[in-house]
């Protein structure tokens, strides 16, 4: 009898901090960096991503076709630090290119940015100034196997 009073207890202490899908909304929206602001926060996350991945030598970066200024400063700054990025889709023969997605959003007064190729994933606030951005969080790293 102790033992079913015990389960339902911790149930019900479990079902508590339990939180429905509908309740958890967001509501980033995608938005377009410009200027010094997509300068800089290109260069620290594209820096944040070298720091993690292999070295130049032995890396080929492939990312999608873009137009907007952001990945336009993106691919300048991993090619700053000496890694080829292949952005037209034409991959040679030999090449096993890693391939980089990238997402900026707004959200409250913030941006957004996330790096991610398929074994790491990068993201980080910042804060828009007049002379560029300003990173607002700690850079947040997840790793998959």
């Amino acid at each position: 009898m102790k033992k079913t009073i015990v389960a339902i207890i911790v149930t019900a202490m479990l079902s508590g901090c339990q939180t429905a899908d509908d309740t958890l909304t967001t509501s980033s929206t995608p938005i377009a960096v410009t200027g010094a602001t997509a300068s800089a926060i290109a260069g620290d996350m594209a820096s944040r991503l070298v720091e993690q991945v292999r070295p130049a030598s032995t890396t080929t970066f492939k990312m999608e076709k873009d137009t907007s200024e952001y990945a336009a400063a993106l691919e300048a700054a991993l090619k700053g630090w000496g890694y080829t990025v292949i952005a037209d889709g034409k991959v040679g023969k030999e090449q096993k290119p890693v391939e980089v997605a990238w997402s900026i959003d707004s959200f409250d007064g913030q941006v957004l940015a996330r790096i991610s190729t398929p074994a790491i994933a990068l993201g980080r606030a910042y804060t828009a100034t007049s002379a560029g951005a300003t990173p607002a969080s700690p850079l947040s790293i997840m790793q998959r196997n």
